[in-house]
């Protein structure tokens, strides 16, 4: 009996020490960031094209780098682009609804909003108003953008909104946090949680911005401008507050919970289908199957991170199975689980 408890226990040993090797985080930027001689933060931003696999990142003061083979090869998109550091997870996005290849970016430091219809190679800025900000919102069902929503960074939750393409800029109060447009007219907002509004909604706008009312007591996880950005996908809008995860399927105007998610920072980034989902907790990334109603443990992230902060920025790889995390100024860690399998 002795002779079997001791087999299983070195069968259990190397089936854990499997697991665990396989589930080791590899950085993916070093060679890179050795190279470029980068503004403060270092790399700043990550975006992983969901079709593709083709990942994106954002160095300060250096732009959009590009790697085609999961970060084994980068390569600088082009000379001429926006000047700054992203720095909100979430604020540089790729068309969530797959239908372009443009991408949007909001700079903490540096340019304004900017826009790029050809691989991030050339930009559009926007007003000069829409520099130093958190991130931004913009209507992506229409071509030309009209409707957009944008934080000002370290002003106190001041929130500005353009009707015509990012030309002018309208400041709508203080006081707000994270939002979303879902189209020329109708977009949401969330107010920001303070002594002030210790029990913050989400508000809604139908009228492009001139009034809003209140369609839920939510408040986004994070404080300010460093709540979670809610994300989109087939046509429902996904949010990480108090609570739990929700989501609204009609512009907003109602929400339902999924399921709780504990010490929630980052997410949900969607993986192989609208039920496989990812959430950056403060312990690591945890992973659902259904939806988000249970998860799974946390994945420890690389001890290099020395944690996770607010800073810190998920995406996933559904073609090559890839996890990839950062927090600005560390390296970009992949976790390939095709190797796991």
């Amino acid at each position: 009996m002795t002779r079997v408890r001791q087999l299983l226990g070195i069968i259990v040993t190397l089936a854990l020490s499997t697991t665990v090797n396989a589930q080791e985080w590899k950085p993916v930027t070093f060679e890179l960031l050795k190279s470029e001689k980068t503004g403060f933060g270092g790399l700043c931003g990550i975006v992983v094209d969901h079709q593709t696999g083709e990942l994106w990142a954002n160095l300060s003061d250096r732009g959009t780098f590009h790697s085609a083979d999961q970060g084994q090869t980068w390569k600088r998109v082009s000379e001429t682009q926006p000047k700054g550091r992203t720095e909100s997870p979430g604020c540089w996005l790729l068309d969530p609804t797959g239908k372009t290849h443009r991408m949007v970016t909001a700079l903490v430091y540096g340019s304004p909003i900017s826009i790029t219809d050809d691989a991030a190679v050339t930009w559009k800025m926007l007003d000069g108003k829409s520099g130093h900000v958190d991130w931004c919102a913009v209507d992506w069902t229409d071509p030309e953008m009209k409707f957009i929503l944008t934080l000002k960074h370290e002003a106190n939750g001041l929130l500005l909104a353009s009707s015509d393409g990012g030309r002018t800029f309208t400041e709508i109060g203080k006081g707000y946090g994270t939002g979303w447009v879902f189209d020329h007219q109708t977009a949401v907002v969330a107010q920001e949680k303070s002594k002030q509004q210790p029990k913050p909604h989400l508000m809604r706008t139908v009228d492009g911005g001139k009034t809003f009312q209140s369609c839920g007591e939510y408040s986004p996880v994070g404080v300010g401008s460093a709540q979670a950005l809610p994300k989109w996908h087939n046509g429902a809008l996904y949010w990480l507050v108090d609570g739990g995860l929700i989501v609204s399927k009609d512009k907003g105007a109602t929400w339902s919970r999924t399921g709780e998610v504990k010490d929630a920072q980052y997410g949900p980034i969607f993986g192989k289908n609208a039920s496989h989902l990812f959430v950056l907790t403060k312990s690591g990334p945890v992973e659902s199957s259904d939806g988000g109603v249970t998860w799974s443990a946390p994945v420890a992230p690389p001890k290099e991170m020395k944690g996770i902060g607010g800073l810190s920025w998920l995406d996933y790889d559904p073609v090559h199975d890839n996890v990839y995390l950062m927090k600005m100024g560390s390296e970009l860690y992949q976790l390939s689980r095709a190797e796991k399998k």
